[in-house]
């Protein structure tokens, strides 16, 4: 049921190269024999059956892969083969050895590069390929590496020919992405063949990070006890899906730019108890964007002055700036002669061959096989270059070659010629065939070297698979690629064992555990409170969507009061359009605009906008969610979405509208669940139960006081809205049975300490938030906030003058919820409450 690979490429499943005269009858290696022969996965209704298995696994732990040309769904969801790519420990042993010989060997050109220079005196390297590529960084040059090393993480793109041998056509040096992905791969595939992955003594991963962070911990300024954090460029990134994954699976901190700042020339972390010192820095971000200060001046991703605190040895960056110039493609042609002078040796991994047609010679040689080459950008995404994607010249005419040999002599330096060289390819199922069938597909491998050490380094046993897109010849996860996972076999002549040990079995004394708490940043601090806000503002939108649709759906419509009220409220909500008539005037009109705006996030504030409000805001601190909150939240905007797009594509009910509001609300309860009962009670989480009550009590409280000025409250029908909308009405009538008392209504949804819907229950534990936060500090964000221990039942229901101390008490509540939430803004987030800031031990 396997087709056989392509003539002229390696078949990894047979272990062999495919001829054209094969008769396609060869038998599988014995690697694949072996896993083939556990039950289930010879019967192709259940390949299909553990393909959906891991689609939906997928999509549970929200493994993602941002797409920048996809505006309509910029997260896509992670791409991922279901067989693995299997490594024999015979193979494994060359590839280890030759990326360990080669991380060497970039270390040390580094260490000449940015020293003596004696590679680019002799000759060895041009100066064009190093000092004119924009990576090379002229500001570093002298500065010696704090720890010894300049590369902690390396990364090798690795191809296998027809011969079957490994070579390398790329290498990773500013920030390679990968590991977390290679984590996440392992534990899918895993899940789905158990006993094969037992059966074949697959090496694990999990000593390999442990060895990163104990090497960074050792290397760096404050030793054991050294704060880590990784530097990302935000949740627009292509790859925060991993970055926010390794952070929790390491157990260190996720930061942004403008969560950090340098003092003194050391680098802290902006937190909501002051500055915490960060010793280790694990960069995401390209060098040039690290700081605006020195580097490019329009960044907002770095930090200005952190290239200051690495030339104080204050600070441990991986991988250290500068190394950008090793990733040009056109640097392969010169590993070989780099590695004779540098190391004494020869290269144990070839490089696909390059040539870099800067020099002449190169050029010469180089253009006698342009028909089997690929032209590629030597200076890849430099802004003083002209813009390339790189293309192959077998797909060019003849007049085009010509055309491009021209181009080639007039401005060789910027472009490399690399051969074309035949993948290997390994076995893929294919579900969506007729019938489902193993396919082949081309195959890179990807290798990460990690630091464990100073100038010492090990090879993560596995890594990360990258299968080309089969609508394309470019291997590209951007453009339709797929992952693999890959599978080292235990290598028993080198007494390797398999490794089941856990990432972090640090000993931790009872005296060090303050040293480990969970530091909250400011960022994610101000995302955690702005979670709350569009939590609770969804919950609200919804309620009064779904309570004015019903009253204007049913016989409610006749209480002018109660339309006019919730008319107001609607258009003050923005759940319609300002310029769409009251219901007063166009009863049609105005429901049909409010059900159209349910879904349209451009055009309305409604229920569609906050929902994406409040999965914008969660992606920023998705290291912070557990995977079912934050599937949660995909899943309930993503069916609200594709419900309303049905909706007003067909003739609707109301009847239909409130179903889908009523599934939504079930979701939003269970995202509140998830809130208030499996979320750690720091001072990120008060934030956000502050978040929610500062929403709730403006609602609320606005709510109550049109309903006073409309008289709603004097009509039978207004009087069971206003409970509806207070999510009250089942409390109401069990404590006051058919009661209309406004006295009743007041008490309840007023002065209760005990509904978590009233006004003095909503300022009750919005005071005692502020107070748990503000710890020692003053308390001058409680004084903005009213009592309700003096708050009085007789005098809001005085006879004589009704209600008479009411609206001035609602007004103080909206007021109270601008002045809680600028306040809270000013001290926590931007920290400019204070004129100076403490600063961490």
């Amino acid at each position: 049921m396997a087709a056989p690979a392509l003539p002229g490429h390696y078949d990894e499943l047979r272990g062999c190269t495919a001829q054209a005269d094969d008769d396609n009858t060869g038998g599988m290696a014995p690697a694949w024999r072996q896993f083939f022969a556990h039950p289930g996965t010879q019967n192709l209704a259940d390949l299909n059956r553990r393909q959906a298995s891991l689609e939906q696994q997928i999509r549970d732990n929200g493994i993602s892969y941002n797409v920048y040309a996809d505006s309509s769904n910029p997260q896509r969801p992670w791409s991922l083969d279901l067989f693995p790519l299997i490594v024999q420990a015979d193979e494994w042993r060359q590839i280890e050895a030759g990326v360990l010989q080669r991380v060497r060997l970039l270390e040390r050109t580094l260490h000449d590069v940015y020293g003596a220079q004696e590679l680019l005196r002799d000759g060895l390297l041009p100066a064009a390929l190093v000092q004119g590529h924009p990576g090379y960084l002229r500001t570093l040059h002298g500065m010696p590496p704090v720890g010894g090393n300049r590369l902690q993480v390396c990364a090798f793109d690795l191809a296998r020919g027809p011969d079957g041998r490994w070579a390398v056509a790329a290498q990773r040096t500013q920030a390679p992405s990968g590991l977390g992905y290679a984590l996440e791969n392992r534990l899918s595939i895993s899940r789905l063949f158990p006993q094969a992955f037992e059966s074949l003594q697959v090496q694990r991963l999990a000593s390999s990070y442990r060895a990163l962070i104990n090497g960074l911990r050792s290397m760096s300024p404050a030793g054991a006890d050294a704060h880590i954090a990784l530097l990302t460029p935000g949740p627009y990134n292509e790859t925060y899906f991993e970055q926010a994954y390794l952070t929790r699976y390491l157990g260190i901190t996720l930061v942004q730019g403008n969560d950090l700042t340098v003092r003194d020339n050391r680098l802290f972390l902006r937190t909501l108890r002051g500055l915490e010192p960060v010793h280790v820095l694990i960069k995401r971000v390209d060098d040039a964007w690290c700081d605006p200060l020195e580097l490019r001046a329009d960044s907002s991703l770095g930090v200005p002055g952190l290239l200051q605190t690495l030339r104080s040895g204050n600070l441990l960056m991986s991988n250290m700036p500068g190394s950008a110039f090793l990733e040009s493609v056109g640097m392969l042609g010169f590993m070989p002669e780099l590695s004779r002078r540098l190391l004494g040796q020869e290269l144990l991994l070839p490089s696909w061959p390059t040539w870099w047609c800067g020099e002449h010679a190169a050029l010469q040689a180089a253009t006698k096989h342009l028909s089997k080459c690929a032209i590629k950008p030597t200076y890849t995404g430099s802004a003083l270059h002209s813009p390339f994607a790189g293309l192959q010249c077998s797909s060019l005419e003849a007049q085009e070659q010509a055309a491009w040999l021209e181009r080639l002599h007039q401005s060789g330096e910027e472009f490399t010629l690399q051969q074309e060289i035949p993948l290997s390819q390994m076995p893929t199922w294919d579900a969506q065939s007729q019938p489902p069938r193993i396919v082949p597909r081309e195959v890179m491998l990807r290798v990460f070297a990690l630091t464990d050490g100073q100038q010492s380094w090990r090879v993560l046993p596995g890594g990360l698979g990258r299968i080309v897109s089969s609508q394309d010849s470019v291997l590209s996860l951007q453009r339709g690629g797929s992952s693999a996972d890959v599978w080292v076999r235990v290598d028993a002549e080198r007494g390797h064992t398999v490794d089941r040990t856990t990432l972090l079995n640090k000993r931790i004394t009872p005296t060090t555990v303050a040293h480990y708490r969970r530091v909250v940043t400011s960022r994610a601090a101000e995302n955690l409170f702005w979670l709350g806000r569009y939590t609770e503002r969804s919950e609200n939108s919804l309620r009064l969507a779904r309570l004015t649709l019903s009253t204007l759906g049913s016989a409610g419509q006749s209480c002018l009061p109660l339309v006019k009220w919730l008319g107001s409220l609607a258009a003050s909500c923005s759940l319609v359009p300002a310029d769409v008539p009251s219901p007063m005037l166009a009863r049609r009109v105005f429901t049909r605009a409010l059900v159209a705006g349910l879904g349209q996030p451009d055009s309305t504030a409604s229920v569609g906008f906050n929902l994406r409000s409040l999965r914008q805001v969660a992606s920023s601190i998705r290291e912070r969610l557990s995977q079912e909150h934050w599937g949660l939240i995909l899943r309930t905007e993503q069916h609200f979405m594709e419900r309303c797009a049905e909706l007003l594509a067909s003739d609707y009910a109301t009847l239909d509208v409130l179903r889908v509001l009523d599934s939504v609300s079930l979701n939003l309860a269970a995202m509140t669940g998830d809130q208030t009962d499996r979320m750690t009670r720091d001072d990120g989480w008060r934030l956000l139960s502050i978040g929610r009550q500062l929403e709730r009590l403006d609602f609320l409280s606005t709510a109550l006081a049109r309903a006073l000025e409309a008289g709603v409250l004097a009509e039978s029908a207004g009087f069971e809205a206003v409970l509806a909308l207070f999510d009250s009405s089942i409390t109401f009538h069990a404590q006051y049975q058919r009661s209309r008392d406004v006295a009743a209504l007041l008490e309840l949804l007023v002065i209760s300490r005990e509904n978590p819907r009233s006004l003095g229950w909503v300022v009750q534990t919005l005071r005692g938030r502020l107070a748990k936060l503000a710890a020692d500090a003053d308390d001058s964000l409680l004084a903005l906030t009213p009592d309700p221990n003096q708050w009085n039942l007789a005098q809001l229901c005085d006879e004589e003058a009704p209600l008479p101390a009411l609206a001035p008490l609602l007004e103080r509540c909206t007021s109270a919820t601008w002045r809680v939430s600028d306040g809270i803004s000013l001290r926590y987030f931007t920290h400019t409450h204070e004129s100076s800031r403490s600063l961490g031990a």
